[in-house]
């Protein structure tokens, strides 16, 4: 099962999502949470341990944005039954900056932005498979990115539309896709 949870910054998706997984869950110790945070800076620092602060101490955590198919190798992923993934935007972030270390974003063409795109595509969708192949119910956590003004730099434009394509594709492919505004969860699909 795929789960989408998408709101917008500190609407209170990721506790939802949590407190989803807590209702499902049989045993204290078969959830699997994949951060996909960077800890780049003092502000990037205290969100993921305020993050680490709020989950239960039983939960195995994975450092990952990209290569998903190796998490089939975690003994914690096999044995687990619940992955959650909080956030999709922070990971096409990370896979943004990776994929393109030498590229001006402000002069990218259009060809280069739909590889990109494609590329994330492909991540996202890695994650999305081993999970369905080895059974687990997969939570994705993802800012919803379209209720913004429209970015007055390149760089923003190019992430708020991959964002909203893949947001787009994940919610196709969900069986539930909850909308989370102030704390109040809406079950949209």
């Amino acid at each position: 099962m795929l789960i989408l949870v998408i709101g917008g910054a500190r609407s209170g998706k990721s506790s939802y999502a949590e407190k989803r997984i807590k209702e499902l869950q049989t045993n204290s110790n078969d959830v699997v949470y994949i951060a996909t945070a960077i800890p780049f800076d003092g502000d990037m620092n205290e969100r993921i341990k305020r993050h680490q602060d709020d989950r239960p101490i039983d939960w195995h955590t994975v450092e990952r944005y990209k290569q998903f198919n190796q998490l089939k190798m975690k003994e914690e992923f096999i044995q687990s039954k619940f992955v959650i993934l909080d956030c999709i935007t922070v990971m096409i972030t990370n896979l943004m900056f990776d994929f393109y270390t030498d590229v001006d974003f402000e002069t990218m063409n259009n060809e280069q932005i739909n590889k990109l795109e494609v590329d994330i595509e492909n991540e996202v969708n890695e994650l999305i498979d081993v999970c369905d192949q080895h059974g687990k119910t997969l939570i994705i956590v993802s800012n919803e990115v379209g209720y913004g003004l429209v970015p007055s730099y390149r760089l923003g434009r190019i992430f708020r539309d991959i964002a909203g394509r893949i947001n787009q594709k994940i919610a196709s492919r969900a069986e539930e896709v909850i909308l989370v505004t102030a704390g109040i969860p809406l079950r949209i699909k």
